[in-house]
């Protein structure tokens, strides 16, 4: 038996992701898995010969990112490395750019009041996103109740993923997967001609089956999985919240379903209220603390 996720109007092209049975999904083998730490990526050795199959790791001063990438042999190695560079530079530039750690970034700029939100269009837009996402969770996505001032950190990596993916896409690349820890956005197909397969593993139940996605669009993201105990803040209290051990939600766009992920795992139970009512994203693990 397979589960359809329920009709959403997502930005270019239907959603695509599907939950598998487990007791079938014995094989084929997941071409991805997103663990209690990290990510992994599996080989099989399946791609076909008029295909083009290249995967790329690259790390910046906050986070490691992989980048697979599939196109047609016709493309061309050159075309596939000059859209890998292209996707490359573009998360070391935000990482440059927007990173609240570094001291001359915009959003540093910003938070000492040195610049206006609508000074640069980037800037903008991830402040808008901030905002929204700050209305959608009832306040518990809170970029401007951190100490220090306002600190996008909760969606910033995955709005670079996305940012990076739209870069792809610019370049001809239509079939990608890019990773972030437990992070990921998908579009396209595998290099084995299919869809994404992607293992979803329990926080902390290593011996649990993983739960199953085959996805052609759309992105996982991940609150509470790096060891670092309260990394999250209680935005109305500004102490460290730890109710839940993880936070697990899917959806269209990867920024929002890390704003989504951050604001489950500082809310807990009571954020599940937020996948209601046909929502385009829902929570795959809100575990609370024993």
């Amino acid at each position: 038996m397979r589960i359809d996720q329920r009709r959403a109007h997502w930005a270019d092209e239907q959603p695509r992701t599907r939950w598998v049975d487990q007791t079938g999904f014995r094989q084929p083998r997941p071409d991805l898995r997103l663990g209690a730490r990290s990510h992994r990526v599996e080989r099989d050795g399946t791609t076909p010969y008029d295909r083009i199959s290249v995967r790329h790791t690259v790390s910046t001063s906050t986070a490691e990112y992989t980048l697979l990438l599939n196109a047609p042999d016709w493309f061309g190695h050159r075309g596939v490395g000059e859209a890998l560079r292209d996707a490359v530079a573009e998360l070391r530039a935000v990482d440059l750019t927007y990173g609240p750690n570094q001291p001359d970034s915009l959003v540093s700029r910003l938070r000492r009041d040195e610049i206006s939100p609508d000074s640069y269009p980037p800037l903008a837009d991830l402040v808008d996103r901030c905002a929204a996402m700050r209305a959608a969770t009832d306040g518990w996505f809170d970029a401007w109740a951190v100490p220090g001032g306002f600190d996008p950190g909760g969606l910033l990596g995955g709005w670079a993923v996305e940012r990076a993916a739209a870069r792809l896409r610019a370049a001809g690349i239509h079939d990608y997967a890019v990773l972030s820890g437990a992070d990921l956005t998908v579009r396209g197909h595998a290099a084995h001609g299919g869809p994404w397969r992607v293992a979803v593993h329990h926080p902390t139940e290593a011996r649990r089956a993983p739960l199953v996605l085959e996805m052609t669009a759309g992105a996982v993201g991940t609150s509470g999985v790096t060891g670092r105990r309260g990394h999250v803040v209680d935005p109305h209290t500004g102490e460290p919240t730890e109710r839940l051990v993880a936070a697990t939600v899917v959806g269209p766009d990867l920024a929002i379903a890390d704003a989504y992920a951050t604001a489950l795992y500082a809310a807990g139970p009571a954020g599940l209220a937020w996948f209601r009512d046909g929502s385009d994203y829902r929570a795959l693990f809100a575990h609370q603390r024993r």
